[in-house]
């Protein structure tokens, strides 16, 4: 699915009288009303690091970019909405976002220690090979949510701590991340 497509996912979820699961889960669904929230934002005030730009439009071979993500994914709202900025600097980049829990299941090649964690990005070559892959977050976010999981802090603390680092850090790690992929 393309972006648009990704977020008409969240408006359909939002607006569905009828909720399958996860999203019938309060907590889900509220997760996802929040990143659509968060998308918006970020869809509207993300500002592009310049020389990943660059970079990026220096691409001179056809790539694709498989995201995976899910629309309860709390680092996917804050990730996702840069990746698709990023990719429309170059024409000889596509992608495609899919979701991790329906079919072909790709997060299953793409375990970070053993788990589903995402977002993920997977930069293929023309003839479909992995030039390289990133995720689920930056390592900011990662130290974040290590320290609190290690002092036994509870899920809505480590939220809130993720989305303060998040905002204070406004995609720089992200992009400084992805540029070291592109040198």
């Amino acid at each position: 699915m393309n972006y648009q497509q990704y977020q008409q996912l969240f408006d359909d979820i939002l607006s569905s009288k009828n909720l399958q699961p996860p999203y019938n889960d309060s907590a889900y669904f509220n997760y996802t009303k929040l990143n659509r929230s968060r998308m918006s934002r970020w869809d509207k005030q993300a500002q592009l690091n310049e020389q990943l730009v660059a970079q990026i439009i220096r691409v001179s071979a056809l790539q694709h970019w498989v995201i995976i993500t899910e629309p309860w994914c709390g680092d996917a709202a804050h990730v996702v909405p840069f990746l698709i900025k990023l990719a429309a600097c170059n024409p000889l980049i596509t992608y495609e976002i899919q979701l991790r829990d329906q079919p072909p299941f790709l997060i299953d090649l793409y375990l970070t220690n053993g788990s589903k964690s995402i977002p993920k990005l997977i930069v293929r070559n023309e003839s479909g090979q992995d030039i390289f892959h990133w995720g689920p977050r930056p390592a900011g976010a990662q130290q974040v949510m290590n320290k609190f999981k290690a002092a036994g802090a509870d899920f809505e603390a480590t939220k809130i701590a993720l989305q303060n680092w998040y905002n204070e850090d406004k995609g720089a790690e992200l992009m400084q991340e992805l540029s070291s992929f592109y040198r």
